[in-house]
Parts: structure tokens; sequence; C-alpha cells
């Protein structure tokens, strides 16, 4: 294999779990105070964009990586809805509580 390639995965390694520090941190801490989404929109993004340029120039290397970092982002963006400040209290916080309905 060339040093090129190696250069190649090990960068898509870095890459790939560069935000799986954040994950474990949020889901320790169950808080995403620190956490700024428009940066994980952003990068989330970009991931997406590269995993087509990827498809599109037939790269294996980049296609992987990309969408494996973006299941991370993925995970980061769905825990972020989770332990944003004011989030209800189900899953995701994305539903409200049905027990109140009609009250």
């Amino acid at each position: 294999m060339s040093p090129l390639i190696l250069f190649g995965i090990g960068a898509a390694l870095l890459t790939m779990f560069g935000f799986v520090p954040q994950l474990a941190k949020m889901y320790r801490n169950r808080s995403v105070s620190d956490v700024s989404l428009l940066t994980l929109c952003q990068f989330t993004a970009g991931v997406s964009l590269w995993t087509l340029y990827g498809y599109l120039i037939r790269d294996p290397v980049i296609i992987v990586a990309n969408i494996i970092s973006l299941l991370t982002l993925v995970a980061t963006l769905g825990m972020y809805l989770q332990y944003r400040p004011g989030a209800m209290s189900t899953p995701a916080g994305l539903f409200p509580d049905t027990s109140e309905v009609g009250e």
C-alpha cells in the first residue's frame, strides 16, 4: 500500500471518530450546554457533501470515512435534541406529553 493511501486512511480515521469524544461527554454529563448546534449542522452538511463527492469520483476511502462520520454526527445531533435546555422529557424531546391533552 502506498504512503499516500496510508496518509488518506489516517486522515479518514481521525475525521471518522472526531466527534466521538464530544458524543461521550454529552452522554456522560447529560448536557449540551457547551455544544454549538450551528457547528454540528455545518459539519453535517460538509460531511454530506464529502460523501457525495466521494461517490461521484468513486473513492471508497472518502465514501466510507464520511458515512461513518455522518453516523456519529447524526447520533450527536439526536443527543443534542434530547439534552438541549428546555427539551421535553420524551425521547429526543420531539413529541409532546399526550397525557395532558384534553385537560
